[in-house]
């Protein structure tokens, strides 16, 4: 008995020090301050007859969340990520918190592209700081996300104006992600002011411009009329003989009206 009361702490001890030498799980980043933010400052709007998600740009301005984001996320560093969907939940987040931010340090404005100049757009302008390293929005999108060959990212980033899919109520997380993507292309695809609206008699869908200009992000699932026809696209029965016309695309800010 006495001899096992000896090994005991030995063994204890010859675990802890063990356990004190394995690698710490590190964790995905807390969008909980971005989601508050969501739910306390987006609301339904209309303008140019165009339903959309209004941003409250003013009270954001202020929130004290907002800047300890900001802080939050030049801290954090992207390879403590794990797994695709985490890090298109991040990324995806990440691009419509800083298209936010560069509207409110230019705050008040009429459209994101009154930011920066003809030689600097907004697009090319660093907008924010993920773990030490400055990111402009094309850097997130063409970069980061577009290479990860998920269409399904054109309808949750949100370049902040009115004819751009909405901005979501809710922060983008890996466990929801698929059903919040799908949810993002069936309430774009739904509003004919800016996602989608077919004329049978005519023979012809139109669509948001964004098909146009990422139309070859959409041939993996065999074409543009083939994604809508597509599980990912609510399968919109579209023939495909339809002729397809874009929509005219307004960039005034999405704002509260």
């Amino acid at each position: 008995m006495a001899r096992m009361m000896e090994i005991r702490p030995r063994t204890a001890a010859a675990a802890l020090v063990l356990l004190l030498c394995l690698p710490m799980p590190s964790y995905a980043f807390d969008f909980g301050g971005w989601d508050a933010i969501l739910k306390k400052n987006t609301k339904p709007a209309s303008y140019g007859g165009i339903a959309y998600t209004g941003v409250d740009y003013a009270a954001v301005r202020t929130s004290p969340q907002f800047n300890a984001l900001i802080a939050g996320l030049a801290a954090f560093s992207p390879e403590d990520l794990h797994g695709r969907d985490e890090t298109l939940a991040f990324w995806i987040n990440v691009y419509n918190i800083f298209a936010v931010k560069l509207v409110l340090e230019y705050y008040p404005l009429e459209s994101i592209k009154d930011v920066g100049n003809i030689f600097s757009p907004a697009w090319v302008v660093k907008a924010g700081t993920v773990g030490g390293k400055e990111y402009s929005l094309d850097d997130i999108e063409h970069k980061i996300l577009r290479p990860m060959k998920e269409p399904a990212i054109h309808f949750a980033i949100v370049c902040a104006s009115v004819s751009c899919p909405d901005l979501r109520g809710e922060a983008y997380t890996a466990s929801a992600l698929k059903d919040q993507l799908k949810s993002q292309i069936d309430r774009f695809l739904l509003n004919g002011g800016k996602g989608m609206r077919v004329d049978r008699a005519d023979k012809t869908v139109h669509l948001s411009k964004i098909f146009d200009w990422y139309e070859k992000d959409f041939a993996a699932a065999g074409g543009i009329i083939a994604f809508l026809n597509c599980e990912l696209g609510g399968r919109r029965n579209i023939p495909p003989d339809f002729d397809i016309e874009y929509l005219p695309y307004n960039w005034d800010l999405n704002t509260v009206r």
